[in-house]
């Protein structure tokens, strides 16, 4: 029984030390978020946190998936237009967490090489994505040009573009423009007669 205990500890403190990086790197961003900043939140010593994660890559990316968990839309159900608002509020709402797109920009050019602990997620989390927007936009009558995987694609391409560019220029209406890429992408549907 003491096992089950000290597992589940083990468990809480994992997702206590994700959550405090999770907001540590939200607020000071991903160049001046230290593993032992991070660790001084939770109370424990930069070793404990590599303990806990191995790497600091690999934290970095557990990270990011807490911060998927925490922006998760599960596009299944949804109609085309309430999937085209919560992708649009998932761009909005990173405009207010630049370290964790900071974190996550660097991490994927870093992922690209497949040794990376980082490689496995983001392949993943791209097919994810691409399904979700392939099956939101693809659900309902065609209206676009592109097939719904290539539309997919190219949404995804310019939103991943669109926050290097906030990056640099943080002026750049992220949302704004990518909600009027999509219209021109995927015309919303026309309103039905009642």
């Amino acid at each position: 029984m003491a096992r089950r205990g000290s597992y589940a500890k083990g468990v809480a403190r994992r997702e206590e030390i994700l959550e405090s990086a999770l907001d540590v790197i939200g607020r000071k961003g991903y160049q001046n978020a230290s593993l032992k900043e991070i660790a001084e939140v939770v109370g424990v010593t930069p070793a404990a946190l590599l303990h806990y994660f191995g790497s600091k890559e690999e934290l970095f990316t557990e990270v990011l998936r807490k911060r998927d968990e925490h922006d998760g839309l599960d596009p299944s159900g949804l109609s085309d237009a309430e999937a085209r608002t919560g992708f649009i509020e998932v761009i909005r709402h990173n405009t207010e967490v630049p370290g964790l797109v900071a974190l996550f920009s660097r991490l994927s050019v870093d992922a690209a090489d497949p040794d990376h602990p980082a490689h496995e997620y983001f392949l993943d989390r791209s097919a994810r994505l691409r399904e979700s927007i392939a099956d939101s936009f693809g659900a309902e009558e065609r209206r676009s040009a592109l097939d719904p995987d290539t539309l997919a694609r190219v949404i995804q391409a310019a939103s991943d573009g669109l926050q290097l560019q906030w990056m640099i220029d943080p002026s750049v209406d992220m949302p704004g423009i990518m909600s009027a890429l999509i219209d021109a992408l995927h015309p919303p549907a026309p309103p039905t007669a009642d």
